[in-house]
């Protein structure tokens, strides 16, 4: 079997799809089965190795409050190329943007399986376009497959099998073993942030919550960790604000960044809006740290029925917020609690256990035809 993974966003910057389909070309490698990845460029000159081939155009788009992507190929020849030459058994679409995704999808005469990862309750017209389209898809897709439930909302036309799938995570990458960072290892209690600096992720809301707590407590540090449009605007009520002991830690990747999730004594995501699951709660759970954040419909699905449920505050409600986080810096034990719950749950969304659920949707995807 020979599986291609089509992204429509680009690699040039970290994301959740990226990461989504590395971890699952990873494992699939690791099984002997082999896998391409096709990825639409943005930049001049780009190259992520062999197995990785790019494949159209990706404009950068700003988009209810976060960057997505437009994706054309402007050459559909190279489209048609492409796939007799590498002769797919099945192209695994992640996320189905327009109109890339039906210009490959008109010419693949493979088994055809989406994975839809948009939450697409700040874009409504994403929806929209897909149902248009809903004649296409029923006639060449095999399986949809949505990372949460709500994910599948807009493939309400669609005919064929749907699967709901989490992501997954690599438990030997993000693991309580990983080192502390030395200069933030010390008596004070770490609140880390860790994401892009946009509207969507909701960064102002957790240091308005500091100021809060900052007045009620001379031993807690936030680090954030990260980049992006509102990082000026964040800086300045930092500074207008006097927050004390607030570590503009830029964007970071590779190892460095299980160490952050090792070195915080407590992980905060304040998204508002517009996630889909919420990988970085699962990579903080992963190394026993306790998580709290806003209540979006991503978190809200990934933790409902948990203990971690009771972390979620309402969305954009600093002085909610707040209370959460003051219920975790008061109590160590609660902490350890829930780490020590996180990293027992974590564990259902291993890579390999997500592989398996994959590749059985594909069998019977197969089966269909």
């Amino acid at each position: 079997m020979k599986i291609g993974f089509i992204s429509f966003h680009s690699f040039s910057n970290p994301g959740g799809v990226k990461n989504h389909i590395l971890g699952l070309s990873k494992e699939f490698e690791k099984r002997g089965i082999e896998t391409k990845i096709i990825v639409p460029r943005r930049k001049l000159k780009e190259n992520y190795g062999k197995n990785v081939i790019l494949l159209g155009t990706s404009i950068p788009l700003n988009i209810a409050g976060t960057q997505g992507d437009l994706v054309c190929n402007f050459n559909p020849l190279s489209i048609k190329r492409m796939l007799n030459k590498e002769k797919f058994d099945i192209l695994h679409f992640h996320n189905f943007i327009i109109p890339s995704a039906s210009q490959i999808l008109e010419r693949s005469d493979a088994t055809n399986i989406i994975t839809f990862h948009a939450n697409t309750e700040a874009a409504p017209i994403v929806s929209t376009m897909i149902n248009n389209l809903s004649g296409l898809i029923n006639h060449k897709v095999r399986g949809v497959i949505g990372v949460a439930s709500f994910n599948l909302e807009p493939f309400k036309k669609f005919n064929g099998l749907k699967r709901v799938i989490p992501n997954g995570i690599d438990l030997n990458e993000f693991n309580p073993k990983i080192k502390r960072l030395d200069k933030f290892d010390n008596s004070k209690i770490n609140i880390l942030f860790l994401g892009r600096i946009e509207e969507r992720k909701g960064l102002i809301y957790l240091l308005m919550a500091y100021k809060i707590l900052q007045e009620r407590y001379n031993n807690l540090r936030l680090i954030i960790v990260g980049d992006g449009p509102l990082k000026e605007e964040c800086e300045e009520y930092t500074k207008e604000n006097n927050l004390k002991e607030v570590y503009w830690e830029g964007t970071q990747s590779g190892d460095i960044v299980p160490q952050y999730f090792s070195t915080c004594d407590i992980y905060c995501s304040p998204a508002i809006f517009g996630e889909s699951f919420g990988i970085v709660l699962l990579e903080a759970m992963a190394l026993g740290k306790p998580v709290c954040g806003f209540s979006n419909m991503g978190y809200k699905e990934l933790l409902q029925n948990t203990k971690g449920e009771d972390f979620l505050a309402e969305p954009k409600n600093e002085i909610d917020l707040s209370k959460k986080l003051e219920k975790l810096i008061d109590n160590e034990k609660l902490r350890k609690e829930l780490g020590e719950w996180g990293l027992k749950e974590v564990q259902k969304y291993s890579w390999e256990r997500v592989a398996d659920k994959v590749l059985d949707f594909y069998k019977e995807c197969e089966e269909q035809n």
